[in-house]
């Protein structure tokens, strides 16, 4: 491999200059000078991907690091596969970044799996599986290569709330407040503390927590932390710091429509998996559960318990997510307002059509027919206020032809004028002008004469 242009491409990735470096790497790829040893085709595509991926041109990311992954004597490839999985989520393909992303983890050889633990869990939590979800940013938090595992901790405790466990989303929230993070980040996680304390009937530290988001002033709370933050503060001013939740056999009801899902604009690896127009999606459409979905506690006690969790207990309490949030969200109820609104909007449509002079059968229809066949005609799309004498006056001059041409119509709501032309027998054309008027929702004719163009 020429190490000349491969320094030189690094150098311009490092420099933010990626359309350089990708060209370098290339033609370091294609250098027929110098010949590539074992592995650095490898590591060649696997920095042709990383510019691709750096320009957001992710589809021929995906084929560059298919190459990397191809080259057996390459030791990168828990990095490569990680990194394709970030390519099918940036292409909104979850299934397959879960999937990559599973590869990665598999790999022995690869030694930063949070990595590969918090695309998972961000893919998952797209999906709507947070149970899942929750598993992944765990095993993100607890692996020792990790250098900061708050934003794990931060999308765990997302998770919990999902799975409305707010005990266990205030363990993981508080665990997240342990480490460093940016002002901004932390401003996220007390919001999102607020919310699981007054889930947990835990006023004034409710209160506190949403104080400390908004004690720089750069941070707005959404509007469900809005309302909980005023339910906090309404309780704590009556007395009501700590809140018992009333013991019932039904379900609570859900403390606020949806919870503060910033937390998963908080990337593992310091940079953004998705497109920035995939966060605000997220953040308008959050996977958020507040059913309680009837999952018994078999957690241990102690603030330590989502640690202690098993996978086996997160897949037990997400038996129930897609059945209860369907009937959270009244999807039932949901497709019938839709129906009601395409019926409306089908019947206004009509009403439209109607006004401006469309029928069934229409004009066109109904004036073929008149040439098809006289005798049945006369009968049949005619007005009843026309007389049969009349009927048979104007059927006098027309000729029967069956491939007879509509040349024009001119509608209105309740009348119209159809241009036809006829073919006779010898070859000949003639013209007709036929009065048509509105019967229902369909024509009928009220006089049919022959029309010389020329004449009007």
């Amino acid at each position: 491999m020429n190490n000349g242009i491969f320094q030189q491409a690094k150098r311009a990735y490092t420099g933010g200059d990626y359309q350089s470096a990708l060209q370098l790497f290339t033609q370091c790829l294609q250098d027929s000078e110098s010949s590539l040893s074992p592995g650095e085709t490898g590591l060649l595509y696997h920095q042709i991907g990383n510019c691709l991926m750096k320009v957001h041109n992710y589809d021929e990311a995906i084929q560059a690091y298919t190459q990397a992954s191809s080259d057996a004597a390459y030791r990168g490839s828990g990095a490569v596969t990680c990194n394709l999985g970030n390519c099918y989520a940036a292409l909104h393909d979850f299934e397959d970044a879960v999937r990559s992303f599973k590869k990665a983890i598999a790999d022995p050889q690869y030694g930063t799996s949070y990595k590969a633990y918090n695309g998972m869990g961000k893919a998952y939590l797209k999906l709507g599986r947070s149970a899942e979800a929750g598993s992944a940013f765990r095993n993100a938090a607890l692996d020792d290569a990790n250098p900061n595992p708050s934003p794990a901790l931060l999308n765990l405790g997302i998770c919990f709330m999902a799975l409305n466990r707010p005990a266990d989303a205030v363990a993981s929230y508080e665990s997240a407040l342990q480490f460093n993070m940016s002002p901004t980040t932390r401003n996220k996680l007390f919001a999102n503390l607020g919310q699981a304390y007054t889930a947990t009937g835990q006023m004034q530290k409710a209160v506190d927590a949403f104080e400390k988001a908004l004690a720089d002033k750069s941070y707005f709370l959404n509007d469900a932390a809005s309302v909980d933050y005023q339910r906090a503060v309404g309780s704590v001013a009556q007395g009501t710091a700590v809140m018992k939740p009333v013991e019932t056999s039904q379900p609570p009801l859900p403390v606020a429509p949806e919870a503060d899902m910033s937390g998963l604009d908080v990337p593992g690896d310091g940079a953004p998996v998705y497109h920035e127009t995939d966060m605000a999606t997220a953040a308008q459409n959050p996977y958020y559960y507040a059913d309680s979905y009837g999952v018994q506690d078999n957690y241990s006690s102690g603030e330590d318990r989502f640690f202690n969790a098993t996978d086996e207990e997160l897949e037990q309490w997400s038996r129930g997510v897609a059945k209860q949030d369907r009937k959270r969200r009244n999807v039932g109820l949901k497709i019938l307002v839709v129906i009601f609104i395409l019926l409306l909007a089908l019947l206004a449509g009509g009403v439209f059509m109607y006004t401006q002079g469309y029928g069934y059968p229409t004009q066109e229809t109904v004036a073929k027919e008149l040439f098809a066949d006289k005798s049945a005609a006369s009968s049949t799309i005619f007005s009843s206020d026309v007389s049969s004498d009349k009927i048979a006056s104007m059927l006098e001059p027309v000729v029967e032809d069956s491939s007879a041409r509509v040349d024009g119509v001119d509608r209105s709501m309740n009348s119209s004028t159809v241009y036809a032309t006829a073919m006779t027998s010898s070859g000949g054309q003639i013209q007709y002008k036929i009065t048509m008027n509105r019967s229902g929702l369909g024509w009928k004719i009220s006089n049919v004469e022959v029309y010389f163009a020329s004449q009007n």
